[in-house]
């Protein structure tokens, strides 16, 4: 798998010209390190802690600033196979937050508390997804 941890310029500038003013629907797939990689000078650098538990230090740090902004987790799951698409690509943390604005969203990844909270996430992730989504009505098809 290709390290896809942050959105490089071009993904983030995408996000933003998108109509900021209706919710939306974060589509999150992260597959972790086994071992936590944070920065040499981090206070958990020598802790050993696994990809999970640093992910679950960024949940509890960056939880309340979700919910400052509201933001809510509105789906989690549980990997178990990919039927169609690339066999490399198996996840260990599933889920879809959803947020009222894109505003929202753009609010808790600059608050000076989420900014803290994310050295946890760089130290757990080996690869990602977030995929923006509009939420859309439940219908009988597919289409």
């Amino acid at each position: 798998m290709t390290e896809h941890i942050d959105p490089d310029r071009a993904q983030f500038d995408a996000f933003k010209g998108l109509d900021r003013d209706r919710s939306i629907d974060m589509i999150n797939l992260v597959a972790v390190h086994k071992q936590a990689r944070y920065p040499a000078d981090h206070a958990l650098a020598r802790k050993g802690l696994t990809g999970r538990e640093a992910y679950a230090n960024y949940g509890k740090d960056s939880g309340p600033v979700l919910e400052r902004v509201g933001g809510e987790i509105v789906w989690r799951g549980a990997f178990e196979n990919t039927l169609i698409g690339p066999q490399d690509e198996a996840w260990d943390i599933m889920f879809i937050a959803r947020y009222p604005t894109a505003h929202a969203f753009l609010a808790m990844i600059s608050d000076p508390e989420y900014q803290k909270a994310v050295v946890h996430r760089q130290a757990a992730v080996r690869t990602s997804r977030l995929i923006r989504s509009q939420n859309l009505p439940v219908t009988k098809g597919f289409a």
